[in-house]
């Protein structure tokens, strides 16, 4: 008869391992594919994400260049504010002046 253990093994590598190593890559392969959709997923939403804050940058930029002074603007605004108190110096000086005293 031959030998009974040579059966069993072949029989065991065809009844148990041979489904269960399948089964292993099958698992494998779709938590691979489950992952990959998983990380599209959040690649995709990060994109999005960025798109939206380059966006929201953008707007906040042009906001600021419209809702601040311009240079021109800063510039006639001290000249205007070195003037009046130019100014005041004077009517300062002129009153200490006529008092008759040195301040």
């Amino acid at each position: 008869m031959g030998n009974p253990w040579a059966v069993d093994v072949v029989w065991w590598i065809t009844a148990v391992e041979i489904p269960a190593l399948a089964g292993l890559y099958w698992l494998i392969w779709r938590n691979r594919r489950d992952l990959d959709i998983v990380v599209d997923h959040g690649r995709n939403a990060c994109e999005a994400a960025i798109a939206r804050l380059r966006d929201n940058l953008a707007a906040y930029k042009l906001e600021v260049a419209k809702s601040y002074a311009s240079i021109a603007y800063l510039r006639e605004v001290e000249k205007r504010l070195t003037e009046h108190l130019l100014r005041i110096e004077d009517k300062l000086d002129a009153v200490s002046t006529r008092r008759g005293g040195a301040a």
